[in-house]
């Protein structure tokens, strides 16, 4: 697992060198909690997700992350917001940096068994009044934040 860093309005930041089409899922189960894994590469927690392959749409992006991610089978029900902030740049140890480039959906859970993968360390469904005490990107904070004031229209930024 390559190791990354988030920059977030940092002047310190590097150039971003790249933009990579990606999509995460905020899943809730039917107590309200939210899908989070803990990633292996920063030790935060996120939204599962990942980039597209050539040959399939954002939402079969997503569905198939969640899944590897999760091992949870999930229908897309909504769009959260699109997010595109050129000062969030993604640092990894290749020496790649990637500009931010992620569209956030919700989605419901339809089958599979929840489980972790090689790109997580833990993987739970996490209820909205503990998010606070978890280690968590800003990015990723903002995203739950417009999804819990239930905007009528997706964010755009």
């Amino acid at each position: 697992m390559t190791g990354r860093r988030d920059y977030y309005h940092d002047p310190n930041a590097p150039q971003a060198t790249t933009i990579v089409a990606g999509g995460s899922a905020i899943v809730t189960d039917q107590l309200g909690r939210i899908l989070l894994q803990r990633r292996a590469d920063s030790g935060n927690w996120a939204l599962p997700g990942g980039v597209m392959d050539i040959g399939e749409t954002l939402e079969q992006c997503v569905i198939r992350e969640v899944r590897e991610e999760t091992g949870l089978d999930i229908e897309i029900t909504g769009l959260v917001g699109i997010y595109t902030d050129p000062a969030h740049v993604i640092a990894y140890d290749d020496g790649e940096v990637r500009q931010q480039f992620n569209i956030t959906f919700t989605g419901t859970v339809t089958g599979g068994e929840l489980q972790r993968s090689n790109e997580s360390t833990d993987v739970r469904f996490v209820h909205p009044a503990d998010l606070d005490a978890l280690p968590m990107h800003e990015t990723i904070r903002l995203r739950l934040r417009h999804f819990a004031e239930r905007r009528s229209t997706p964010y755009l930024g």
